[in-house]
């Protein structure tokens, strides 16, 4: 009975775990390839690119809102069909739009239909793990997401540059309409909590929020400023340099954050955040500092492998983090604010880096944003100083 309860490897966790990799290629194949077909089709600037894709993030964060209110465990369901349905529906539509206006509409529905979707599908993930194996359940879904994440990017650049926006879109479409019979079939009990789970409303009474976790995700937002700069003009700082292949960057930076993520995970739990966090700083920025002076597909390869080092280091130490600085029944705020936190980093980071590239162009643009990590150094610097003159107060009183 303890074995059949401990089991992780169920129908229902592997079906859900396909459906968090296939949503999160979709996104990608789009996201991704969607600034060169606007620079080529509507002749876009970098501000109207980057308020299309800040705009996607926001609606996202909304969405989150809206999805994690209390008292939805037992529509989750409804809800993950319903985000399917409108991020299918916005997916096949923007081949229809003919115009930027519509194009940022259009997204902007993509942008909530796939926030509800990204929050109703980790918490079904968890509701099917054995408790004394979420970790590493948690872990391997995570994983799923991660692989669309570095996969899409190149799917979505080769069908977009051999067969047109049409065939990409179709495409893109298909793979949401995936998800649909394998949510069906393993919805029964998908939503159900798992055995001795804690309910995820605070114990202030806040679902939403929590001072403690302020600091951790103002750095995680500093972090997403700079990746939105990749997902909003790798692609067309590829077509400027003449490099080919720029979708391999998302790959390899993919695949370095999956190989660190456990080396940083260690090294979190023995010394805490300061020993990856601060080293994890520094190599992202010199990661995009690097990117800005490639020419060629190598330089930006290597660029990909320090990025990669830095954020796999990072942002899984500033979530384990977020979750530790809360009690049990808080830690659906910990998740909300950490995705949240990333969300807003790329709104503000795709406008402002829009605006930059404007005026001073890709490779500029990239160096000026290395400037958000100083930054996250920074304050994370100060923050560990302001700690120690407390506890060192504390001690002599």
């Amino acid at each position: 009975m303890d074995q059949q309860q401990d089991q992780l490897w169920t129908k229902g966790f592997l079906g859900i775990t396909l459906c968090g990799f296939l949503l999160f290629l979709n996104l990608q194949m789009l996201i991704s390839s969607l600034p060169a077909y606007l620079k080529e089709q509507f002749q876009a600037s970098d501000f109207s690119i980057g308020v299309i894709t800040g705009l996607f993030a926001l609606s996202s964060v909304a969405a989150r809102l809206f999805a994690g209110r209390p008292g939805q465990k037992e529509s989750m369901g409804r809800l993950l069909f319903l985000g399917l349905f409108i991020a299918w529906i916005a997916t096949a539509g923007t081949y229809w739009c003919h115009a930027l206006i519509a194009i940022l509409g259009i997204r902007m529905v993509y942008g909530f239909g796939f926030g509800v979707a990204s929050t109703v599908l980790p918490t079904m993930a968890s509701n099917r793990v054995p408790l004394a194996r979420m970790g590493e359940g948690m872990g391997y879904f995570g994983f799923s997401n991660t692989l669309g994440l570095s996969v899409g990017p190149l799917i979505g650049m080769y069908l977009l540059a051999n067969y047109g926006f049409g065939t990409l879109t179709a495409a893109a479409s298909i793979v949401l309409l995936l998800i649909f019979p394998i949510i069906y079939g393993v919805l029964p009990g998908a939503s159900t909590m798992a055995t001795g789970a804690v309910r995820g409303k605070s114990s202030q009474g806040n679902t939403y929020f929590s001072r403690k976790l302020v600091l951790p995700a103002i750095l995680n937002m500093l972090l997403s400023i700079t990746y939105s700069g990749l997902i909003g003009f790798i692609a067309l700082f590829g077509l400027q340099r003449n490099i080919e292949g720029v979708g391999s960057f998302f790959l390899v930076q993919s695949l370095m954050v999956l190989l660190i993520r456990p080396f940083a995970g260690k090294i979190f739990d023995r010394r805490g955040p300061v020993a990856a966090v601060i080293p994890g700083g520094f190599l992202v920025m010199l990661g995009v500092i690097f990117l800005s002076y490639s020419d060629r597909l190598l330089e930006l390869i290597l660029s990909a492998v320090v990025y990669g080092c830095g954020y796999g280091m990072i942002q899984p130490s500033i979530q384990a983090w977020m979750i530790k600085e809360v009690s049990a029944d808080e830690r659906g705020i910990a998740n909300g604010m950490f995705y949240n936190s990333i969300d807003a980093g790329v709104a503000l980071g795709s406008i402002l880096l829009g605006v930059l590239a404007s005026g001073v162009g890709y490779g500029l643009m990239y160096r000026l944003s290395s400037l958000f990590m100083a930054l996250f150094l920074l304050i994370f610097g100060l923050s560990i100083m302001l700690t120690r003159h407390r506890n060192k107060v504390t001690q002599n009183m």
